[in-house]
C-alpha cells in the first residue's frame, strides 16, 4: 500500500521529506479505503510501515481498522533500496506471512516490478492509498510472485457504501 495524499514535498513547515504528514483529505480516504478493505475481507497477518509521518500515519488508520499491531521498517523509508526489503523480509519473516507493506514511490512500483517480471523498469502505477496483492512463491530479487490486483483508490472509494 501506498501512502495516502500527503502534504506537499517542498511545503516549508516540513522542512524533512520524513516530517510530512497526510491531510485532512488524505486521512479521510485512507479511511475509507481500509474500511473498503475489510469489507472486501483483504487480510494481512502484519503491517510493516516506513517510519516516515505520512506512511505511519496510514498504516495507523489501516491497523485501527484491522485491529492490528503496526512495525516500523528502515527497508520502507523512500530512498530504500528493493533488494535490502527483499533482504529483510526474507531475514525475518515466514516465507508463509501474509504482509501489508506500507511504503512509498518509487520505492513500491520498483519491488512489484521485479518481483513480478523480474524487470526493474516495468511500469507499475501505484497511486496515493493505491493496494496491490502479490502472491510469492520462494521470496527473492528477481521474478518470484503472481500480481493478483493492484487498485487505485477510486476503486475502493466505489465500494465505501
Amino acid at each position: 500500500m501506498r501512502h495516502g495524499i500527503a502534504a506537499e514535498h517542498g511545503d516549508p513547515r516540513y522542512p524533512k521529506d520524513s516530517d510530512r504528514p497526510l491531510t485532512s483529505e488524505g486521512e479521510k480516504k485512507v479511511k475509507i479505503i481500509s474500511d473498503a478493505m475489510k469489507k472486501l475481507e483483504i487480510s494481512f497477518d502484519s503491517i510493516l510501515t516506513s517510519p516516515y509521518v505520512r506512511a505511519a500515519e496510514t498504516a495507523k488508520i489501516v491497523a485501527k481498522t484491522f485491529k492490528k499491531e503496526v512495525t516500523f521498517s528502515e527497508e520502507l523509508r523512500a530512498e530504500q533500496n528493493s533488494e535490502h526489503l527483499v533482504e529483510m523480509l526474507r531475514r525475518e519473516y515466514k516465507q508463509d506471512a501474509s504482509l501489508l507493506l506500507v511504503g512509498h514511490e518509487p520505492l513500491l512500483s520498483h519491488w512489484i516490478s521485479v518481483l513480478v517480471s523480474g524487470n526493474p523498469h516495468t511500469e507499475i502505477l501505484m497511486k496515493k492509498a493505491g493496494v496491490c496483492k502479490l502472491s510469492v512463491g520462494n521470496l527473492h530479487y528477481g521474478r518470484c510472485a503472481t500480481l493478483e490486483w493492484l487498485l487505485a483508490p477510486r476503486h475502493f472509494l466505489a465500494i465505501k457504501d
